[in-house]
Formats: C-alpha cells, structure tokens, sequence
C-alpha cells in the first residue's frame, strides 16, 4: 500500500510523477498520447488531489483516461500548495503559483509533442489558479482554451446558510450535503472522497473568500481564448439560473466564444459521478472545436 491509496490504481496507462520547478516538488499524474492532438492540464478543486480526474476503482469515469483515447496528452496537477509541493505552500504568493502550474506542465511534457497546444480544464476551487493562468497576458493567450465547472459568482441560498461566511464554518455533514447529493449520482465507495482527500495550504481560505466578488470579476475580461463553463443540473454551492449564467458568460468580454452549458444528470463533482465520461466527452467536443480554431485561424467565430 502507497501512501497516497488512490496511487494504487495506478498502471501503465497512467502514472505519478514528481518534477521540480524552480526549487519546489510538483506532483501529479500523467496519461500521454503517443502522437497528441493537444494538452489538457486538469486542475482540481479544494481539499482533493490530482486523482480526482482519474476516479479511484472506476477507470470509465477517468478523464484521464477518456482523453488519451481521444488522441490527447492528459496531466492531473496537484496545485502548487498540495501534494509533494505543500511543505513551501508559506512561500506561494498568487504570481508564483500561475509560474509553478506551467513550470509543472513544461516539465511533464518536456522532449514530448503538445500537439496543437495546452488546454486547461479545472473543477471548483480549482478554477481560481485556472482563470489566473488563461488571464496571463503571454502565456495564457497562447492556451487553446478554458474549461470551468463547479464554480460561479454567487452562493444558491442553501449554500449560503450551510457555509456561512466560508467553507471551513460549515459542519461536515452540510458540506456533503452540497457536494455529494443526491447520492445516486455516485457510486457509494467514491461518496466523500476519502481517496483523493487532502489538507487545503494555509493560503485558500482567503483566496476562496475573494473568488467571487473580486477575482474573478477581475481577471475574467483577460482571458483571451474559448472558454466553455459546465453548470451541473445537481450543483447545489453556486447559483445556475439563466440569469447567473448569463452573467458569467459577460465576464469573458474578451475572449472569441464563451459557452455556458447545463450538464444533465450531474452534481458538483462532475468528474466522480456516473455520468462523469459523457460529461468528461462533451467538454472535449468543445477541446476539438478549439484545436480546429488553432489549425485554421480562419474558422469564422460565432
């Protein structure tokens, strides 16, 4: 038994890996295509760790593995203040955790083929650190675009009386209540996440409490790439009524399209769930229609 259990699902189709980057161990988990189509980099959300997208004990929910049969090379970060990398979590300011995730990325695809280019694909708290790289004025210009879920700009009500001013208030059993229900989404081993738990760095608390009124309004007019925002039909934290959607897709002001799709059949976890690779397939739908863009500049926007 590893330390880590959910390493122990682990084969040949998809493997650990510690690189360093700039003096900090960056850990996580890689499935390469031989010949990529591109590079999706999946960032995870709070209190979990890179095996959230290759669900322990169900490879059919993985993204992981979903992407490489579709031709792409796919990286699991643990983000900069998890995994092997947490002991230096006191030295992450905002700026050199954006540096550590493509420092992770360059690394784990280093002497490797990217394809067409790196597009990143984060779930909840996790879209924070993902919105902050495609804000990058050079580096995130050059991804070919931008996946969010399980995020937003407002609390539904019933998350607001859970969690109070923040998550760490809340009692466990109102936090499973807004990520975990309803239970017939999931199969009862994954219920939890105890296999891919982790303690959140120091820094989330406060990074978590200013996401929505003030970080993510800020940098959202920066992305300059596609960006497609998944909505799951059972999210119960963030509101997903026409009008809350409506107001995340204005934030994009400056990228080319922005996509905001109800997913059926879906909770907060979107990637652990029963339905996770038919919500892991639409997304890459939308991951083609961004390599295509890439290969011919021409395409007409819509």
């Amino acid at each position: 038994m590893t330390a880590e259990p959910w390493l122990d699902d682990l084969d040949g189709t998809v493997s650990a890996h510690v690189v360093e980057v700039d003096g900090v161990p960056m850990s996580g988990i890689v499935a390469h295509a031989a010949d990529p189509r591109g590079v999706i980099v999946a960032v995870h959300g709070g209190a979990t760790r890179a095996g959230y997208f290759d669900c322990p004990g169900h490879p059919a929910n993985s993204l992981l593995r979903v992407a490489q049969s579709a031709g792409y090379t796919a990286i699991a970060l643990d983000r900069p203040g998890y995994g092997t990398s947490r002991p230096f979590a006191d030295q992450m300011d905002t700026s050199r955790r954006v540096d550590l995730a493509y420092g992770a990325v360059a690394e784990f695809t280093a002497g490797r083929s990217t394809g067409e280019g790196v597009f990143v694909w984060a779930h909840s708290a996790g879209s924070e650190l993902a919105v902050r790289m495609a804000a990058d004025a050079e580096r995130g210009a050059a991804l070919l675009g931008l996946e969010l879920a399980g995020t937003g700009l407002e609390h539904q009500a019933v998350a607001r009386e859970i969690l109070g001013g923040h998550e760490r208030n809340a009692a466990p059993a109102g936090v499973r209540k807004l990520l975990w229900e309803p239970a017939s989404l999931y199969s009862p081993d994954v219920i939890g996440g105890a296999m891919i738990a982790s303690r959140t760095p120091p820094f989330e608390g406060a990074e978590l409490r200013s996401w929505a009124r003030v970080t993510f309004p800020a940098l959202a007019p920066a992305v300059r790439v596609p960006v497609h925002f998944t909505a799951a039909e059972f999210e119960r934290v963030w509101r997903r009524d026409p009008e809350a959607l409506a107001e995340i897709t204005a934030l994009f002001s400056a990228s080319p399209r922005v996509v905001a799709d109800e997913f059926v059949g879906g909770g907060h976890n979107l990637s652990l769930g029963h339905t996770a690779r038919a919500y892991h397939l639409s997304v890459l739908s939308f991951i083609e229609y961004c390599v295509a863009r890439h290969t011919h500049p021409d395409l007409p926007t819509p």
